[in-house]
């Protein structure tokens, strides 16, 4: 597997616990929207502590971005990522496909399981093909939602945003179950998008095929 040596240009807070990292682009790396590739840090016993992340730029950026939440409570490698500054360095790899846009459809997230939608959204947003896709965005609180002022730019009243651990005005509380699905979903034949932790994912797509939705309709990351 090729492996590229890159230097972090900028590191841009997001959330009190993620940060979105500016990254140096190999010449000719491209990727597809919702792909990701592993990434590991240049520092003693880490190099080989592979992690997958989701691009979060576009190919015609002139870097590379991440959107990385940080574990600090794990000491594992989303922590020392978060330890890094500009100009520290990271590995990244060959590209792989994770989450692969079908057409129009639901797309549902909790928390930073929201990245590999990013650079699909901002794709079709730019193309002005962002239509009527509608997000359905779990979190536990305002405070964790991830680039909220830019989904909202992006969709409109299409970004559906639900809290587990706190009630706020303007917003939903509860849970991404059967019971809201089949009150917010009108359509259960077009694609769905599903990324999240792997519970989540695992209730929700046996609720949409309980539901009537195409297994080949439903996309999620493996």
């Amino acid at each position: 597997m090729e492996k590229h040596l890159v230097k972090i240009v900028d590191i841009i807070p997001v959330t009190h616990d993620v940060r979105s990292y500016l990254i140096e682009k190999p010449t000719g790396y491209r990727f597809i929207p919702g792909q990701a590739t592993e990434v590991s840090v240049n520092k003693e016993g880490w190099v080989d502590e592979k992690r997958p992340f989701t691009f979060t730029s576009l190919n015609d950026w002139n870097h590379l971005q991440f959107t990385i939440k940080s574990y600090p409570d794990h000491d594992g490698v989303t922590k020392q990522i978060g330890l890094l500054q500009p100009g520290d360095e990271l590995y990244i790899r060959d590209v792989w496909g994770a989450i692969a846009y079908k057409g129009e459809g639901y797309f549902i997230a909790g928390g930073a399981g929201i990245t590999p939608f990013i650079a699909i959204l901002r794709q079709l947003h730019i193309d002005g093909a962002i239509g009527n896709n509608q997000l359905f965005f779990s979190n536990k609180t305002v405070d964790d939602i991830i680039l909220h002022n830019e989904l909202d730019q992006m969709l409109g009243t299409n970004a559906h945003y639900i809290l587990s651990a706190e009630e706020a005005a303007g917003y939903e509380h509860g849970r991404i179950d059967k019971a809201y699905l089949l009150n917010h979903i009108k359509d259960f034949k077009k694609p769905f998008y599903i990324c999240g932790p792997d519970k989540m994912i695992q209730d929700i797509t046996a609720i949409l095929k309980d539901l009537g939705a195409d297994p080949d309709s439903v996309v999620f990351e493996k």
